[in-house]
């Protein structure tokens, strides 16, 4: 790693993608997978910050290294301070022979991000990090902090969803009335009765229906809808939050 990092400050990302059954989480190997290094442990994407770094500048760059795309959607949610959070001490061993710098400490600052799974490309880090999707309703066991991280994420996301329309953020941008419902109960864990659902759904101006159906499906195909986020904004301007 070069020298220009700075050893005290770090940021993290919890990558959430939505595969039109669960919501996923995209996790790395802590070390790079080589015939000398076969780690089983695994990580959120996230690094040191190089000096002079803007922090929203850092979150960009470990997305894009690991996603392979740009413009990403990205909220800061947390700064997780505590002295002990390099437990236990052989990760923290990891991290100082993988900086060549003591480290006796280090902040770090966690964003959370929305991702469309079918649009992440490959990239060298992502398959040198063995860069997975993991169900959000069993994440494994992770270094440092980070299943508190990922958990504080989740509940952020849970609370923002319901004043903004970020679940149009993982869905296509043509999707089904289904596609939402799903999105829906896996985010908040809940159920909801798809006969309300949909008549909530079919009420909002800004959710779109469209002259297509689904193709390539073994069913009935669906009508596809879109989101208007003109028709959304105009809407805003008489409400404060976000109404579904």
């Amino acid at each position: 790693m070069p020298g220009n990092f700075n050893p005290h400050l770090s940021v993290d990302c919890v990558v959430f993608g939505f595969n039109g059954h669960e919501l996923k989480i995209l996790l790395i190997n802590r070390d790079a997978i080589n015939e000398q290094s076969q780690s089983g442990k695994l990580k959120l994407p996230g690094d040191l910050i190089i000096s002079g770094e803007m922090l929203n500048a850092a979150a960009q760059r470990i997305l894009t290294e690991f996603t392979g795309l740009q413009d990403i959607y990205l909220k800061q949610f947390g700064i997780f301070d505590d002295p002990d959070r390099l437990a236990p001490y052989s990760d923290l061993e990891w991290l100082e022979a993988r900086t060549g710098l003591k480290i006796e400490r280090v902040v770090t600052i966690a964003y959370y991000s929305l991702v469309k799974i079918d649009l992440s490309i490959p990239t060298d880090l992502s398959i040198a990090y063995n860069a997975r999707w993991y169900s959000c309703s069993s994440v494994p066991a992770l270094i440092f902090d980070h299943n508190r991280i990922v958990e504080e994420g989740l509940n952020t996301l849970k609370r923002e969803l319901l004043t903004e329309p970020l679940c149009f953020k993982l869905l296509p941008e043509k999707f089904t009335l289904n596609q939402l419902h799903r999105l829906y109960e896996a985010i908040l864990g809940l159920s909801f009765d798809n006969r309300n659902f949909r008549k909530k759904i079919q009420r909002l101006p800004y959710i779109i229906p469209l002259n297509e159906r689904q193709n390539g499906v073994s069913h009935k195909p669906a009508l596809l809808h879109t989101f208007s986020y003109e028709k959304y904004l105009d809407l805003k301007k008489e409400n404060t939050s976000f109404i579904l």
